[in-house]
C-alpha cells in the first residue's frame, strides 16, 4: 500500500511527525488508562469467580437458604454481573467505593485513613533506599571486581534470596525482642507526631529497604557498567578525568533512563509490596485492611484495595516510561 501524499497526511501521523516526544507521552498515558480498565475487569471478574460468597460466610453454615437469599438481595448480588461491574466502576471513578459489607462503614473513608499510612511507609523506605542504592551502585562500579564490589554483591545476593516476611521476623527477634530498641507492633494513630510515627515504623521500613535495595543497586551497577564501555568514556579517561568523577559526571547521567525505570518499578513494588510487611508488623495500612477483608470475603473492600494498588503500580510505571522518553536525547532533539 502506497503512502498518502504529503498534502494528505492523517492528523494523527502529522502530530507524531511534528511532536514525536509529546506523541509518545500521550500514547503511554492512553495505554495506561486502557490497562487500568482491563485490570478492573480482572479484579471484579476474578473475585466474582471465587467459590462461595459473603452471605454464606457471614451467616455461617447454619444459615437457612432464605436468610442467605435475603442478604444477597440486600447487597444486590442477585443482579447481573455486568450491571454491577459498570455501577462499581462508575462509582469508583467518582471516588465512591461503597460500604463495607462486614462493618457497614464507608470504604472510601477507611481507605483515606489507611492509604496515608501505607504511603508514609513506602515513601520513607524510598527516601532511604533510592539514594543509598544509586550510591552503592556507583561505588561498586568504581571498585568493580575488587573487594568492595564483591562484598556489596554478596550482601545484595543474600538480601534478594530472603523473603520480606523472613527478614521482618528476624528484625523483630533481634531489635524488638532481644535488644528492645525498636517498637513492635508498628502501631500509629491520627494524633501521633511525625517523629513518633517514624520511630514506630522503623522495623517495617528497614525490612522494605533491605528487600528493594539489593535489586535496585545491582540494576544501577549494570546500567552504569554498560555505559562505561562506550567510546566517549574511554576518551574521558584518556583526558585525565578521574575514574569516580567520570562515573558521576558522564556514566551515571547517560545511564539515567534504565536507572529511572528501576527506581520507578521499585517504588511501585514498595506501594504494592507493603501488604506482607504490614501483616507481619500489624501495621494499620492498606495491606492489612485488604487482608482482613479477604478473610471475611468483604468484596467492596478487596475490590477497592486491589484497584488502588493496581492504579498506583500502573501510574508509577507510566511515569517511568515518560521520564525515560524525556531522558532520551534522540527524542528531545529529533533531526
Amino acid at each position: 500500500m502506497s503512502n498518502p501524499p504529503s498534502g494528505h497526511i492523517l492528523p494523527g501521523l502529522r502530530f507524531k511527525q511534528r511532536f514525536p516526544l509529546l506523541a509518545l507521552v500521550v500514547e503511554r498515558v492512553m495505554l495506561s488508562i486502557v490497562l487500568l480498565i482491563a485490570v478492573s475487569v480482572v479484579i471484579f471478574g476474578g473475585l466474582e469467580a471465587l467459590p462461595g460468597d459473603f452471605a454464606t460466610t457471614y451467616l455461617g453454615q447454619s444459615a437457612t437458604p432464605q436468610a442467605v437469599a435475603n442478604i444477597r438481595q440486600d447487597l444486590g448480588l442477585n443482579r447481573p454481573v455486568t450491571t454491577r461491574y459498570f455501577e462499581w466502576l462508575g462509582d469508583a471513578l467518582r471516588g465512591d467505593f461503597g460500604s463495607s459489607w462486614a462493618s457497614k462503614n464507608s470504604v472510601s473513608e477507611q481507605i483515606g485513613k489507611r492509604l496515608g499510612n501505607s504511603l508514609l511507609l513506602a515513601g520513607f523506605s524510598a527516601v532511604i533506599s533510592v539514594p543509598l542504592a544509586v550510591g552503592l551502585g556507583m561505588i561498586a562500579v568504581h571498585f568493580r571486581n575488587r573487594v568492595p564490589d564483591k562484598i556489596i554483591n554478596i550482601i545484595s545476593l543474600a538480601a534478594i534470596s530472603l523473603p520480606e516476611f523472613f527478614i521482618g521476623y528476624l528484625l523483630i527477634l533481634f531489635f524488638a525482642v532481644k535488644f528492645g530498641v525498636a517498637t513492635f507492633p508498628a502501631t500509629v494513630y491520627e494524633s501521633m507526631g511525625l517523629v513518633d510515627r517514624l520511630k514506630a515504623i522503623a522495623l517495617p521500613t528497614a525490612t522494605l529497604v533491605l528487600v528493594v535495595l539489593a535489586h535496585m543497586m545491582r540494576m544501577t551497577r549494570a546500567a552504569i557498567l554498560s555505559v562505561m564501555s562506550s567510546a566517549y568514556m574511554e576518551t574521558a579517561e584518556l583526558k585525565g578525568l578521574g575514574a569516580f568523577r567520570s562515573i558521576v559526571k558522564h556514566a551515571a547521567p547517560n545511564a539515567l533512563a534504565p536507572i529511572i525505570n528501576v527506581v520507578a518499578l521499585t517504588l511501585a513494588y514498595l506501594v504494592v509490596g507493603v501488604v506482607v510487611v504490614e501483616v507481619v508488623f500489624v501495621y494499620p495500612g492498606m495491606g492489612q485492611y485488604m487482608v482482613d477483608a479477604v478473610t471475611v470475603r468483604d468484596m467492596p473492600v478487596v475490590q477497592a484495595c486491589g484497584l488502588i494498588f493496581a492504579a498506583v503500580y500502573i501510574l508509577l510505571n507510566m511515569v517511568a516510561d515518560i521520564l525515560a522518553i524525556i531522558a532520551n536525547p534522540r527524542l528531545r532533539h529529533p533531526r
